[in-house]
């Protein structure tokens, strides 16, 4: 398995991810998507992203489809 590389993620493995409801649903997208990742590393992006919205430029910019200053100060860059 691959470690999570930010900068290849698409905007529809952004979006499956916010999908999930819990660690077990996103552990298993992460290796449906070829990536492993351990139950504390997606119960603690399940728990960032729990009171947060993504618009959709937000996700543009976090999916590489800009590369504006939120990749230094944006929570949503963080892997799961």
């Amino acid at each position: 398995m691959a470690e999570i590389d930010r900068s290849k993620l698409t905007k529809q493995q952004l979006e499956k991810a916010l999908e999930c409801k819990t660690a077990d649903e996103l552990i298993a997208l992460a290796k449906a998507e070829g990536y492993e990742i351990t139950k504390e590393e997606a119960e603690a992006y399940l728990a960032e992203m729990a009171n947060l919205e993504m618009d959709s430029k937000d996700l543009e910019k976090v999916a590489g489809g800009s590369q504006g200053p939120c990749w230094s100060n944006c929570p949503f860059a963080r892997p799961f």
